[in-house]
């Protein structure tokens, strides 16, 4: 098999037992100009614009080897001009050689760091993955067409929460101009996309950084009671404001009183039995009101009758358990199915 600093003449050879596939899509493309070469590919690759440059760049690192089957089955009228044996690799260092003999030096490098990112996702793709609430903090600047044009490229489930958290007003105003978008022209989205990856990917590490007490809130919510209690303690010795603060991020047990009746018994159904048991096993009477209040009275009436079963537990159990069901609410949060908030007021925090 051939190796990333090959030239293209030692690329020429495979070993014949090197198993047939299809070639599609883009990688009919990335073949035909890897067999083409600089020099003769060139002038096609300066007919691409940017999107196909970096489909067929993309196509070209991962293809691999091409066997000569294949390629007189895809290039026929090619296969003339290449060793009867003959076949291609595609990869890497092949591609961003073969970029550098016709394209600027930046070009190339950000397409290149688009193959090299993570499963060389594209721009747009790299877009999906962002944060919701980042994203939408960004756009809420930034002129509706244009909010619709990254909309119109990003996954659709993204793009709609993306869309639900922007101001309301401005939301509509996307939404009209999404309804009336014609194709895009390649200008306008170079455009777009420039912008994109100078003003907002590129910082995006620090836009996205959470806040140290946000942070430490998480780690404070795994610990077990005594630990919570001996660190919280020490803190509050040190630096009560930011102890203070740190309490108010926790989400606990008990914060769980506060989900309506329709997210409790969400949690409850996607809750095991037993790990129910054993955590109100520990918990208040207040916390038990609760949750059988949730219940039918059948189904309260069989857990009691396990809790009595369970006879002693350690507190450690009952403080894994109770963590279990609050990571559990957050996980139910996160993907919209309840809602949990922090306080008894209107305002509502979405973990």
């Amino acid at each position: 098999m051939a190796k990333p600093g090959d030239s293209l003449q030692q690329q020429l050879t495979v070993s014949a037992d090197e198993k047939e596939r299809e070639l599609k899509g883009a990688e009919r493309a990335a073949v035909l100009l890897l067999a083409l070469g600089e020099d003769h590919g060139a002038p096609i690759w300066q007919k691409l614009d940017e999107i196909e440059v970096r489909q067929v760049s993309a196509a070209m690192a991962n293809l691999g080897p091409v066997t000569p089957t294949m390629l007189e089955n895809l290039f026929i009228d090619f296969v003339r001009k290449l060793s009867s044996k003959g076949a291609l690799t595609g990869n890497v260092d092949a591609t961003e050689r073969l970029l550098a003999s016709f394209l600027p030096g930046d070009r190339v490098n950000i397409i290149m760091e688009e193959i090299r990112g993570p499963a060389g996702r594209n721009m747009w793709e790299k877009l999906s993955n962002v944060q919701e609430n980042v994203l939408a903090n960004y756009l809420k600047n930034e002129y509706p067409q244009t909010v619709a044009v990254v909309l119109s490229k990003i996954n659709s489930d993204h793009a709609a929460r993306v869309l639900g958290i922007l101001p309301e007003e401005l939301a509509l105003e996307v939404v009209s101009r999404m309804l009336r978008m014609d194709a895009v022209q390649k200008e306008v989205l170079e455009k777009v996309e420039q912008t994109l990856r100078v003003e907002f990917m590129s910082n995006l590490t620090n836009t996205s950084r959470r806040d140290s007490h946000e942070m430490m809130a998480d780690i404070f919510n795994n610990f077990d009671r005594q630990t919570e209690a001996r660190f919280l303690a020490a803190l509050e010795e040190e630096n009560r404001e930011s102890a203070d603060r740190i309490k108010t991020l926790m989400f606990t047990f008990d914060d769980l009183l506060k989900l309506d009746a329709a997210s409790c018994q969400t949690l409850l159904r996607h809750v095991e039995k037993d790990q129910l048991a054993i955590a109100l096993k520990g918990s208040t009477d207040s916390a038990r009101d609760f949750f059988f209040g949730n219940m039918s009275s059948r189904a309260a009436k069989l857990l009691k009758d396990d809790m009595d079963a369970l006879g002693p537990v350690r507190l450690r159990d009952v403080d894994e358990a109770q963590t279990s069901m609050v990571n559990k609410a957050k996980d139910l949060a996160a993907k919209g199915d309840i809602m949990i908030s922090k306080s008894k007021s209107d305002d509502e925090i979405i973990y």
